[in-house]
């Protein structure tokens, strides 16, 4: 459970700011996404190496 502690003076805007950071952190709605359908791990290893393909051609293009 998420405990944000609203300090004296401080604009709501602020503290709804630190909660979504805080919510996202924690990925918490990321896990909720991925277990709403299964994936197989054939499929899940295939898309983590083309996003390190991708990574490391971003890479590549920065040190050139």
């Amino acid at each position: 459970m998420l405990i944000i502690k609203v300090k004296d003076g401080e604009k709501i805007d602020r503290a709804l700011k630190r909660l979504k950071r805080k919510f996202r952190d924690t990925k918490v709605l990321q896990t909720l996404r991925d277990k709403k359908e299964f994936t197989k791990p054939s499929v899940s290893k295939r898309q983590q190496i083309k996003k390190a393909q991708y990574i490391q051609s971003i890479k590549e293009k920065e040190n050139l």
